[in-house]
This record gives structure tokens, sequence and C-alpha cells, in this order.
């Protein structure tokens, strides 16, 4: 089974639409998978021959074609979580209710909304997750003060959260209260944590476009299957992405594997520290260089 020859286990899992690959690596990690009826270790690889079950149940390789995945754009409302956890209740996988096993690319927090793409091919996902492939992911976000012009060059300068700084970005003032922001990182409440920095709380958080895809009139609750134009122009987009998606960049119900994949480099700009300003809360805050 671990000849050089065959394909590691995690990636026959996900191609064969189970799930991710960080998802195939934590049922591997929790013995919930055997090859052959043996429990086989991380970057095991399956042979042609080789029989594989999940939970006990077989599962097989995947077309090359992929004509049998399912690509499709969700308008999330408030209130349902993005997991695949069934026992959770209000999980997108019930909310949906879609005849094949598919899973969320990415997610939304439970309070906001909008829309997010689900699939049953998990070789797409981390493609489309990772920051350094640049990505975009626009919103238009309400807050409870008035979006100065100032709050602006800050956000899109970059905020230090998480022990990083976000990386520059687009945002622009709607009206008084609502700003359209574009990111092409996925940092663990990005947005509410860049608010929050800046002494603002969100009240309504909204994602309106994924890459190429819009929400456009799709009814809050309602899925569509994505057209062949834009799966054509989402897979020219990640054509030559590398397909590890960063621990801090993709935020899901699973844990990160101790399995890992060869690195490229990813050149980010961020913004520099520039001095610690006094706010008037008392805090120290970081004042950043635009």
């Amino acid at each position: 089974m671990n000849s050089s020859k065959g394909i590691r286990l995690n990636k026959f899992i996900s191609d064969s639409g189970y799930c991710s690959r960080r998802e195939a690596d934590k049922l591997i990690e929790q013995q919930n998978v055997t090859i052959n009826g043996k429990v086989p270790e991380l970057g095991t690889k399956v042979m042609p021959t080789d029989y594989v079950e999940v939970k006990g149940k077989r599962i097989f390789s995947s077309p090359k074609s992929k004509v049998d995945r399912v690509y499709i754009a969700y308008n999330k409302p408030v209130g349902i979580t993005c997991t695949t956890e069934r026992d959770v209740k209000g999980n997108i996988i019930d909310a949906i209710k879609h005849r094949e096993r598919i899973f969320p690319i990415g997610r939304l927090d439970k309070p906001s909304e909008g829309l997010i793409f689900l699939t049953s091919d998990g070789d797409i996902v981390n493609k489309i997750l990772r920051a350094g492939n640049n990505h975009q992911k626009e919103y238009i976000v309400t807050v409870d003060k008035t979006v100065t012009q100032d709050f602006v060059d800050k956000m899109a300068s970059g905020i230090p959260i998480l022990e990083t700084v976000t990386q520059p970005c687009q945002v622009e003032k709607v009206s008084r209260f609502v700003f359209k922001i574009i990111l092409t990182q996925g940092l663990n409440r990005q947005i509410r944590r860049m608010c929050e920095y800046l002494d603002y709380q969100v009240v309504k958080l909204k994602r309106t476009r994924i890459m190429n895809v819009k929400l456009g009139d799709l009814k809050k609750g309602q899925w569509r299957d994505l057209t062949e134009q834009e799966m054509h122009e989402i897979n020219q987009a990640v054509a030559d992405s590398t397909k590890t998606a960063d621990v801090n960049e993709q935020v899901s119900s699973v844990n990160p594997s101790a399995s890992k994949t060869k690195k490229e480099k990813v050149f980010i700009q961020v913004a520099k520290p520039k001095k610690i300003e006094k706010p008037k809360s008392g805090r120290a805050k970081l004042s950043l260089k635009r």
C-alpha cells in the first residue's frame, strides 16, 4: 500500500466525493478509514486493486472527467451553521437537503448571510480557499457607527488581528453605516475582528460574490447549480493554484492534518507597523503605515 505508485489516501477519498482532503485526514487520524480491512497511516497510497472503506462503507475512485461532481451556489440565511456534522442543529447540509453528499467550500459565520459554494469535489476546495491564490470574496457590511474615511483607509491598509496583519484590501463606503469590502483572505471572523479593532460592531454581514460568481437575485435559503460558464471560469482561475490552504486561511469544522504537502513560495504584501497610539478607550493600538 505504500508503494511509490498509486494515489495518496486523502486525495483518493476527496476525489471520491466523500469529503475534502482536510476532512479525509481527520477521518484517517480517527481510524475511520480502512484499506483492505486494515487501518492505514497518513500518507498511505491506494492501489487500483485496493478496497477502501470509510466508516464501514466502501468508496470508489472518481472518473477523471468529474462529470459526476456537484457544484452549487447557496444563499445562506443567518442562523445556519457551515458544518457537515448532522447532529448540529441548523447545519448547512440539512438546510439544503441535496440528494448528493456535498460539503461547503469555506464557511460563513452563523450570524452572517449570503453566498457560499458547496460541492462533492474535494480537490477543488483548497484551490479556491487559499489566500495566496488571490481569489476575491466581496461583502456588504453594516456597522453600528458612521463609516468615516479614516475607518475606510485603515481597513484597506491592514489591521492587526490574530497575531498577523490583514492583507491590504479594497474598501468602499456605500452609505452612512454600510461599506463594501473585497478580501482574498479567509481569517477566522476576519471582518468582524477588523471592525472590532477600530471600535466598530458589525450589525449585518452579507457575502455577495465569490470569484466570478455573484449572489444576484438568488433568494435567501435557496440554491442553484453553478453554470457551465461559471465553472469554466473557476477552473481556469484555479488551474495553477496550490492545492493546500494554510491553517489560518481555512476555517472549518475539521482540524489541520499532520501530513504536509510540497510548499510553494507565496509573496504577501502586509501593512508595516508605524507606531503605537493610545486610543480614547485607553487600549494601545497599532497605527498602520499605508
